[in-house]
């Protein structure tokens, strides 16, 4: 039986970090941890990390009555916005846009506090993976994609989080806009995208936007809104971007386009390649 026990220290760690974000008070950090811990206890571990995640970052936002990722989310897409005529350009410039455009968008899948990212203190971190993702060979083909996406007629592409939903407007940008809706969360949950992330981000002015409806990393069905899990019903390609959104619908019999970088052993173990690495996969039911 598959569990996930690997992924106790990240959940204990996006605790410790939630609860010093949502208040400066150490008694109630500490109340809060203490009861995140008895959550743990409760956790099925066969769970997928984004379900385990979901309820323990339910726990801190009730407890602490905000999102305590918000003004962070702001700053990541700040600093990505900053950054997007640069990018901008270099698809423009580059041989082969579609792929500069893929790797890019992977790239920014590294502004991730569900992975300690902090975008107040680590612009050099994100500068670093963009260089590494237009000279480091990646694995994905980038033909079938466009093949795929030419020849599907209903696309939904799952937004992961703030800051790198700027860096998606990279490759929308060269997709068929008629064809495609953006989806984001219907409540906060670490610093994944919503509608407010889409907004400021410019997103909402290229392609309409939805939200799913839930609180969990990745998009777990299950909490989903009736109206989001029709919109999935109905689409024929899904490009979902980030590692939760792998985690929660890797099984799926759907054709999915999984963009990502490899973040943790958990994922790089299942994809059989190495921390680090740039993946453009699809699914197994496509």
């Amino acid at each position: 039986m598959k569990t996930y026990l690997d992924c106790l220290p990240c959940l204990v760690r996006q605790t410790i970090e939630a609860v010093r974000l949502a208040s400066a008070d150490p008694i109630f950090q500490e109340r809060i941890c203490r009861q995140a811990m008895e959550e743990m206890s409760r956790i099925d571990f066969c769970s997928s990390p984004p379900v385990m995640a979901q309820r323990i970052h339910r726990l801190l936002r009730r407890e602490s009555g905000c999102d305590p990722y918000w003004e962070a989310k702001v700053q990541a897409n700040r600093l990505a916005l900053s950054l997007l005529p640069r990018l901008e350009e270099k698809v423009r410039n580059s041989p082969v846009p579609l792929e500069t455009a893929v790797r890019l968008v992977i790239a920014g899948n590294i502004i991730d506090m569900g992975v300690g990212f902090n975008p107040r203190f680590e612009e050099n971190r994100l500068y670093e993976a963009i260089e590494h993702a237009l000279n480091t060979p990646f694995e994905g083909d980038v033909p079938t994609f466009c093949a795929a996406v030419e020849k599907a007629e209903n696309i939904l592409y799952l937004i992961d989080n703030a800051g790198e939903i700027v860096f998606d407007r990279l490759l929308i940008g060269l997709l068929p806009p008629e064809k495609i809706t953006a989806v984001v969360k219907g409540i906060p949950i670490i610093n994944d995208a919503t509608l407010a992330d889409a907004e400021m981000a410019g997103l909402t002015a290229m392609v309409p936007v939805r939200d799913n409806g839930s609180d969990g990393p990745g998009t777990i069905l299950d909490s989903c809104s009736p109206e989001f899990r029709g919109l999935y019903r109905q689409a024929d390609l899904i490009i979902a971007k980030g590692q939760a959104h792998y985690e929660t619908l890797n099984e799926e019999n759907k054709d999915i386009f999984f963009l990502l970088k490899a973040k943790c052993p958990v994922v790089a173990g299942d994809l059989r390649c190495r921390i680090g690495d740039l993946i453009l996969r699809r699914s197994a039911g496509s």
